[in-house]
């Protein structure tokens, strides 16, 4: 396996990874020694729901200093138990220090069930990253125009964060550019042969994005089909930078200067 196409002078954070979730139980030690090898230099973990809790807390405190919890509820975990979901999801809140209120949103790819649950959560954990001024790690799927709904009605003061797994159109960077402190968080998608992606990011600027895995999902060719993992992050990078046609420590100096505007770590 490949290691690393990094020169090893400019190190680079993984913004968004679970691999904390039971997809890495049998060799996560490994994935993290990759990581490091790499120089993957954080990662940062959002939660899911509260089945997660417990392995989410395991890892950060098996790996402190190179692991960083976002807390939050996951839109595809709403359903009509939110009340106590988030109740409980609250209250792990005051357990620790947390670099930011995630993975939050709206997912309506599957169905529109739980709609009116997804927006009432999702409102609920907007106004907690103002009260705790902490950023925002947004899940948009075939629901842009319901997450802005959500944030215009919240109110877009004091927010601020990352649009998790970008791959929007045009007219979505255009509104996204809208609003101020909001980053692009950019994949293993843009590396796909088909992707529309490098031409809207060239519009967004490198000064938008920051870079991601979302391990074990959406490995970057040539790993596609495959559990993704941090140290792969590296593919993305190096695709970026040919989307820009500049090199790759321009792209992780920016990246990372990006990043650390958004999240405290």
């Amino acid at each position: 396996m490949q290691e690393s196409i990094s020169n090893g002078d400019v190190k680079i954070i993984d913004t968004h990874t679970h691999i904390y979730l039971k997809e890495f139980d049998a060799d996560r030690d490994e994935v993290i020694r990759r990581a490091k090898a790499s120089g993957i230099e954080a990662l940062l973990l959002p939660n899911v729901d509260v089945t997660t809790l417990t392995m989410l807390f395991n890892l950060c405190d098996a790996e402190p200093g190179f692991t960083f919890p976002m807390m939050g509820l996951h839109p595809t975990s709403v359903d009509t138990s939110y009340v106590s979901q988030l109740n409980r999801i609250e209250k792990a809140l005051s357990l620790r220090r947390y670099c930011g209120i995630g993975e939050i949103g709206i997912d309506l790819y599957w169905d529109r069930q739980y709609l009116r649950e997804q927006k009432i959560v999702f409102e609920e954990q907007l106004q907690w990253s103002r009260t705790l001024q902490l950023p925002v790690s947004i899940h948009t799927r075939s629901a842009f125009a319901e997450v802005f709904d959500s944030i215009y009605k919240v109110g877009t003061n004091g927010l601020r964060g990352v649009f998790h797994c970008f791959g929007g159109t045009m007219d979505e960077l255009e509104e996204i550019r809208q609003l101020s402190g909001f980053k692009l968080g950019v994949n293993g998608i843009v590396t796909f042969n088909k992707s529309p992606l490098p031409e809207t990011l060239r519009q967004a600027g490198l000064e938008m994005l920051l870079l991601e895995t979302d391990a074990p999902y959406l490995a970057p060719s040539p790993y596609r089909g495959k559990r993704n993992e941090p140290s792969f992050l590296w593919e993305t990078a190096g695709k970026i930078a040919s989307i820009f046609e500049t090199g790759l420590d321009n792209v992780l100096e920016t990246i990372k200067k990006n990043t650390l505007e958004i999240f405290d770590i």
